[in-house]
């Protein structure tokens, strides 16, 4: 699997991409974690001189894995992914959207704007975050209007 035993490989990668991509979830998770751990190794979190994971690679893999946990509604343990993918790769704009879709769903609304607000700063023309951004505004105002209405 990997050209070098500890070291991670864009062969470890693509096979967990490819997992994942036939909705082999347990197959591409595992191979996820591996190269995460592999990572964490060779380097450190971001991807120390010397360490053969490259920053967008560590925080795809994170990402990916954030993916399988939210599809299993493992969300907490997505969101960490998620926070762990932005640790490494802060320029990265879908694990803000991940994170902020899994926030929006607990109703989290100002946190969940905030990441949507992320994306659209560093993509302005991601339309899922607008649709989001919108849809988590409206709800909170919503959710704002009932407690009004309860409190009179």
């Amino acid at each position: 699997m990997d050209g070098q035993q500890g070291q991670p490989s864009q062969a470890s990668l693509a096979l967990a991409q490819a997992h994942f991509n036939k909705g082999e979830y347990a197959e591409a998770e595992t191979l996820y974690s591996a190269y995460i751990r592999q990572c964490a190794c060779a380097g450190s979190e971001g991807a120390a001189p010397g360490s053969k994971c490259s920053p967008e690679d560590l925080a795809t893999a994170y990402n990916n894995r954030g993916q399988i946990k939210y599809l299993r509604v493992d969300f907490y343990e997505a969101m960490d992914d998620y926070t762990s993918a932005i640790r490494v790769q802060p320029t990265f704009e879908v694990p803000y959207y991940n994170r902020g879709l899994i926030l929006y769903r607990l109703g989290y609304f100002d946190d969940a704007l905030e990441d949507f607000k992320k994306v659209l700063d560093l993509n302005p023309g991601f339309q899922d975050a607008t649709l989001s951004l919108k849809q988590t505004i409206l709800d909170k105002e919503e959710k704002q209007r009932r407690i009004n209405e309860k409190n009179y």
